[in-house]
This record gives C-alpha cells, structure tokens and sequence, in this order.
C-alpha cells in the first residue's frame, strides 16, 4: 500500500538551526511550555484518499466549545474488524503528515480515529496546555458513543508528543483508562524539560544557556510523572537508538518508571519512523491481540534491553 512520505523534519521541534534559536527562546521567555511544544500547520495538503484508503471527516467539540477536525479509518472490507485505535500524533505539522503512522492498520482490521489538536489542521483555536487535553477529551466521547467502536478492544497509539500528552490525560483521568485495552508509545519525551535542554545543547549558540533556559520549561505534565500511574494498563514503548529528537533514554526512563504490565523494543531510524518497518508493524498486531501474554514472552529481555545500548 503506498505511504505518503514527508521529511522526518515535520516532526523534529528545530526545522533551522538560526530559526530553531530565535523561537526557541522567545517560546521560552513568552509562552513558556507551550510555546515550545506545539508547532501546528493549519490546512491539509492531502487526504488519506492519496494512500488509497477510505476515510470520513469527523468533527468533534471540546468542553470549552472549540471545533476540532479528525480523520475515521474504517477497517478494509473484507477484513475482520478486531479493534478500534485512537491516534495520537506528535508536535510538528497536521493529520496529514502523520499518516504514516496509521495507515497500515485499516488492512490488519483495525479502524483508527486519527485526533488534530487544536490549531492544527483543519482544527479551531489555538494549542495550549492544559487546553490540548480538552481535545483528547473530545475524541474519548466521541469513540465512547460511536456504535461502531463498541464491543471490540480500544487501544490507544501516542507518538512523540501524543504520547506523552496521553499519560498524563489518562492519569487523571481513570475512567477513560479503564476504557483502554492496551496502550503504545513512539518516541516519547520522558521529561519536556530534559527534552528542551537536549535541543539546547545542540547549537553552539545555546550550549551555554541550555541549563538556565530548560528550567523555564515547566515540567509537571511531563510523561515521567505520570506513567506510574496507568497500573494495570498494559504498555509497549517503542524508541529508535537514532532518535535525535528525542533520545533513547527517555524511552528506557519511562518502561523503568512504568508498572507492570509493560514491554520496551529498541527500534533503529528516525524520530517516529517506526511503523516504515514492518517488523515494527508486527511487533505491535502481536502485542494488541494478546497484550498479557505478549508481555509475559519479552520477560527478562527487556529489563537487559534498557540497561544497555543496542
């Protein structure tokens, strides 16, 4: 099936060096986390129609009212329907530039609802904290009344920032975390403050600010704080050894911090590229099918996979 390609770029949070400064520290000294977090492309260049799948516009309204855009992936015809995804993309660009890590699963039978935040896209109004979890909210309501979503497993996939917005939602939000069969993370920031000092630290131009700046950065939402708080949600944290978005250390960060029942893999590529591998691919079909058994087989595995690089 083709796969709409985009630069891994879309999702790195500097597009330029020079550029990535300048917003970095007016982001920093004015809109604090959010400024940094959030770089939104409103519109949409192209329509899952260009990877040949079907689709339907959703809307959706979060509790203060905003107007939110989504994409409904309807399971291939013919194909038994075993679950529903909601999708969780990361900080750059729109629906349309993440596609790629969805569009596989119509075909194995699994529809997805596929969230734009607030700002991006075809959304309304402006991405914020704590604003942004309103819309995560939103898709939650949806699917909870959607009939074609009952009676089957609902798992939860968060890529980069999707993911780490999605731990702390869930975690205060238990009602909807009971409603989840598993969950899986890509490339997730552990901490956000750690995660700004990283980018800091790789400009000469910031080297030197990078401690002072990165605690402008407020970290109490953060991925880390949270995950300890799904017990009993069965988790598969997926991060690349090449991630120079976001390091590999956060991944091994949040599988330690997370309770049982949980699995970590070590990918190789890009920041979220992950679903380009089809080994990857299977990896995740096998764990949402039978998440506790899934993670009883990786058993001492993954403890020696986050204890050393691969």
């Amino acid at each position: 099936m083709p796969r709409p390609s985009r630069p891994a770029k879309r999702c790195v949070p500097v597009a330029s060096k020079l550029r990535a400064v300048t917003l970095l520290i007016v982001s920093l000294w004015l809109g604090g986390c959010s400024g940094l977090l959030f770089y939104p492309e409103p519109g949409l260049p192209f329509t899952p129609e260009r990877a040949g799948l079907e689709y339907r516009d959703i809307d959706l309204r979060a509790a203060d009212g905003t107007r939110l855009h989504a994409w409904w992936l309807p399971a291939k015809p013919g194909v038994e329907l075993k679950g529903t995804v909601l999708h969780l993309h990361g900080n750059g660009g729109n629906l349309a530039w993440h596609l790629g890590g969805a569009y596989w699963l119509p075909e194995q039978g699994y529809q997805v609802l596929m969230l734009d935040y607030r700002g991006y896209g075809l959304s309304e109004g402006k991405p914020s904290l704590p604003a942004v979890y309103q819309d995560i909210d939103a898709a939650f309501a949806w699917l909870e009344q959607a009939p074609e979503v009952q009676g089957k497993p609902l798992i939860l996939l968060g890529q980069s920032l999707g993911g780490a917005l999605a731990v702390h939602y869930l975690a205060q939000h238990p009602q909807r975390r009971e409603a989840l069969q598993s969950m899986v993370l890509d490339g997730v920031p552990a901490s956000y403050r750690s995660v700004a000092r990283h980018a800091l630290s790789s400009s000469w131009l910031t080297w030197p600010l990078q401690v002072p700046l990165s605690w402008l950065v407020p970290d109490g939402d953060s991925a880390i704080h949270g995950i300890a708080g799904l017990e009993g949600l069965p988790l598969l944290i997926y991060h690349s050894v090449d991630d120079a978005v976001v390091p590999l250390s956060n991944g091994r960060r949040l599988y330690q911090a997370a309770r049982p029942p949980r699995a970590f893999k070590a990918t190789r590529g890009g920041h979220v590229q992950t679903f380009a591998e089809p080994a990857w691919r299977q990896l995740m079909l096998e764990f949402v099918s039978a998440p506790l058994a899934f993670v009883q087989r990786q058993g001492a595995a993954n403890e020696s996979a986050t204890e050393s690089p691969q």
